[in-house]
């Protein structure tokens, strides 16, 4: 299943696409095929497209409206703590060699915590993530988490790590078996705003009493019909890809 996941990964990269055409389109200009200009030109089109973020937005948005916000505050005090799911830190070279913590562009998923533990000193914070890599090497993304929340002076003995899972799935499955850990207490689920509605599926199939809270969110009310950046639209696109595709897996799977 990890190998998989990993092929759909690459599959829902946009610019992957591209590349194929390319290659195929190569491949009958040398053949002297006049469907080789054809695919030229729809890799021209592909890659144009991607880079209009409307488009993308408007379905990374309905992703991240399936669970519109935190949980009301009063009823924050009955909770048991906070899951929060890997992600959002660079992968182990980034970190070697340096001293500060590698935080990438989802980095909401370890700030927004903190202010939530100042709040309720009682709550406890089980972070859940291996090495989502296939040649990983170095420290896991727990043991780097580790590092983090360290440097920002969380108190360690409020912090419950699992270095094992590589996937959704697993981050749902080997946390609730950790020692300590009753996943049928209520927890509050902290990941990506458009990767909550798969998280949400598979943690409560697995048992889990969670309540979402939504971070790093990618898009507003309405995005500006004129915006366009190639980079960030393939961005934009490989993202909601590769949620929809997951999403689809896991429910055909059973494991949502």
């Amino acid at each position: 299943m990890f190998i998989a996941s990993k092929l759909l990964a690459f599959m829902t990269q946009p610019l992957a696409w591209v590349l194929v055409l390319l290659l195929m389109a190569l491949f009958g200009l040398f053949l002297r095929r006049h469907w080789g200009r054809h695919l030229v030109l729809l890799a021209c089109l592909t890659l144009g497209l991607q880079g209009w973020e409307p488009l993308p937005d408007a379905l990374l948005r309905q992703l991240e409206n399936q669970y519109p916000g935190p949980a009301p505050q009063n009823t924050l005090p009955s909770y048991a703590g906070l899951v929060v799911l890997g992600g959002a830190l660079e992968p182990a070279f980034v970190w070697d060699g340096r001293t500060q913590p590698a935080l990438n562009d989802a980095a909401e998923r370890m700030t927004a915590p903190l202010a939530l533990l100042q709040q309720h000193p009682k709550w406890k914070l089980l972070f859940t993530g291996g090495e989502g890599d296939l040649w990983a090497e170095g420290l896991s993304e727990a043991a780097r988490a580790q590092l983090f929340f360290a440097s920002v002076g969380v108190a360690p003995n409020r912090l419950l790590f699992e270095s094992k899972s590589r996937t959704t799935y697993e981050n749902a499955v080997l946390s609730a078996a950790m020692p300590g850990v009753d996943p049928t207490l209520p927890w509050l689920l902290v990941t990506s705003a458009s990767h909550m509605p798969r998280a949400m599926a598979t943690f409560r199939q697995a048992g889990w009493n969670v309540t979402a809270y939504p971070v790093d969110y990618r898009t507003g009310a309405q995005t500006p019909w004129g915006q366009y950046s190639l980079a960030k639209g393939a961005q934009k696109w490989h993202l909601v890809l590769h949620e929809l595709a997951g999403l689809l897996a896991y429910r055909v799977a059973g494991r949502a």
